[in-house]
């Protein structure tokens, strides 16, 4: 009897055109955090920017997918709300990787997992989804005026027709349409000059009372966010589009913490996983961890060579292309609700985690834990919804 082949197994890592491209996917949430960031903390752009970067390589030969990394968003909001500085953000920082550490070894994290329901998920992703809208469409197109609105408008119907076009990648193009507005409109060759050199990152040991305030003031509020949207809807995701990795809910909750037990110590942001990360990288044509890797690179580069005038340099680029990015990222996470519509109840149980989670203060945290109420609740029988 004749052999059956078996297929070649998917390559880790993988630099291509669709890497290159998926590589940006990301890029119109991460780039205006760490801008905001920068300036509200005074901390050290290298230190911040390369160990984002490194954090983004780890991540992608480690998974051998499109798994970035993004900075802590409730943290950051915070951080940038409050001009909080460096050494709360490290001690913070060290609080949150020690807690996760706690909750992968002892193994709650997969307690949780088994406990959130699918359409609760869902419904995290979905918040996260309306979240991204509302940011591009309200804060990033209208950036530039009318120009912007050409921009975005020429950049919105670029990705239409080519999203999903494996040869010709949808993000390059709109990539290199923001550059050429940038170097025709913003570009000035003095400030550029004025932020060429080399910086490496600073070696920091946070004290124990920054620990403790970072904890209190800034990790308490953010792992809510990170157990929903970082840990269980990263799953997820994986789950939809790699189920034959396997990646479990304990591996990505380890790796959380370790990057976050490091970052501290050589002035880096604090980082998760994230499923809109993922799904931006995903639908822009990447399907290894080349374009991770690739996007750490940017970083790396921008952190070791022009990190003294980040600010100034990375604004010349538009905001209505980085728009562009997010809205369809946000439209690409809002459409994994597809598998659950056949089921009336899952679906308006996603629908109210998705409303609660974007629209209220620690929304992520009463989304959650509403959203798995109301789910069991309707398995028993108390809340009537029908099928």
């Amino acid at each position: 009897m004749p052999q059956t082949a078996t297929p070649p197994a998917s390559p880790r890592i993988r630099f291509d055109r669709n890497e290159l491209a998926g590589a940006f996917g990301d890029l119109g949430t991460d780039l205006p955090l760490l801008i905001g960031i920068i300036a509200a903390s005074g901390a050290d752009s290298a230190s911040i920017l390369v160990m984002f970067g490194l954090m983004q390589v780890f991540s992608g030969l480690y998974y051998g997918l499109p798994m970035p990394v993004q900075p802590l968003k409730a943290f950051a909001a915070l951080v940038i709300a409050q001009k909080l500085p460096g050494r709360l953000i490290f001690g913070g920082g060290l609080a949150i990787g020690l807690s996760m550490l706690v909750l992968t070894a002892t193994g709650l994290i997969d307690a949780l997992a088994r406990l959130v329901p699918k359409p609760v998920v869902r419904g995290i992703q979905f918040g996260l989804a309306l979240q991204l809208a509302t940011l591009a469409l309200k804060d990033y197109v209208p950036a530039d005026g009318l120009g912007g609105y050409v921009l975005a408008a020429a950049g919105f119907l670029i990705t239409v027709v080519l999203l999903g076009n494996r040869r010709l990648p949808a993000a390059l193009l709109v990539i290199g349409l923001g550059v050429v507005y940038a170097l025709i409109f913003k570009l000035d060759l003095a400030t550029a000059q004025r932020a060429i050199g080399l910086h490496l990152p600073q070696w920091h040991v946070p004290a124990g009372p920054d620990i403790l305030a970072g904890a209190v003031l800034l990790a308490l509020p953010q792992i809510p966010l990170s157990l929903g949207n970082s840990i269980l809807a990263t799953r997820q995701v994986l789950d939809d589009h790699f189920p034959e990795r396997g990646i479990t809910v304990r591996r990505i909750s380890f790796t959380y913490a370790l990057m976050n037990l490091v970052n501290p110590f050589l002035g880096g942001f604090p980082v998760c996983h994230g499923s809109g990360g993922l799904v931006g990288h995903y639908a822009f044509g990447a399907r290894t961890g080349g374009s991770v890797v690739l996007y750490g690179l940017l970083f790396l580069v921008l952190g070791l060579l022009f990190s003294q005038g980040f600010q100034q340099v990375v604004q010349i680029f538009p905001l209505p292309i980085l728009g562009v990015l997010l809205l369809f990222e946000a439209l690409t996470l809002a459409s994994l609700l597809r598998d659950i519509t056949g089921h009336r109840a899952d679906l308006l149980v996603a629908l109210l985690v998705g409303l609660l989670c974007a629209g209220l203060p620690y929304g992520y945290l009463i989304g959650l834990s509403a959203g798995t109420a109301v789910y069991y609740a309707m398995q028993r029988g108390w809340v009537g919804l029908g099928k």
